[in-house]
This record gives structure tokens, sequence and C-alpha cells, in this order.
């Protein structure tokens, strides 16, 4: 119990980190092209085995918006595995998989939801 708990503590601290890096790579390269613009890490997961690292995005203009994004991202998805390999010490670089965050958003409704309950 005590090494399933270490592992997923482990796991923690990577996705962190790699969210961390990965946020700053997604700025410097919205500052080089204005087509990505608008779309914002949400949270990083990482598979069981470490190989693939899920990213999640939200974008306030929702799904279609980051589905017209997504394409000009994909570009870009070589030199960003490349840069987190030079960031991050580690003997393998996994996967990366582009996702749209629908948790965000159900969220942002939850909460505006409540907002409205507190008001009344």
């Amino acid at each position: 119990m005590v090494h399933h708990q270490s592992s997923a503590i482990k796991r923690a601290q990577k996705e962190s980190l790699l969210q961390h890096v990965f946020s700053k790579l997604l700025l410097q390269v919205t500052l080089d092209d204005n087509r990505i613009q608008g779309i914002y890490v949400s949270r990083v997961k990482l598979s069981s085995d470490k190989s693939v690292c899920t990213v999640f995005f939200y974008t306030p203009d929702g799904f279609d918006t980051f589905n017209e994004k997504l394409g000009y991202l994909l570009l870009y998805k070589p030199s960003l595995r490349k840069a987190i390999a030079q960031a991050i010490p580690s003997r393998y670089v996994p996967e990366l998989v582009f996702k749209f965050d629908e948790h965000f958003e159900k969220q942002q409704r939850l909460d505006e939801l409540l907002d409205r309950v507190k008001d009344n």
C-alpha cells in the first residue's frame, strides 16, 4: 500500500511539473503564432505507465473554437516534445495527446448556478 501511495504522489508531482512546463511553452508559442491564442492549459494527466500525457485545454469560446485551433497546435507537437525533453530530465518523454477539458466547462456552469442561488 505504501508503494502504491508513493507512486501516486510521484505521478502527481510529474503531472504538476509537466503542466507548469507545458504552460510556459504554450505561452511562448502563442506569442509567436496568433492562431493559437485563446486556449489555456487547464490540467495534465499522465497514464499509469507514464507513457502518455494528456493535456487538457480550455477556451472560453467553447469546443468548436478548440477544434479549429487543434490543427495548428498539432503542428507544434514535435517541437513541444523536444522542449519538454530539454526542460525535464527524464529517460523518456511521454506522447502528447491534446483534448478539450469538458470538466472545466461543467465546473464553470456549476459555479454560475451557485452564485445565482447565493444571490437569491
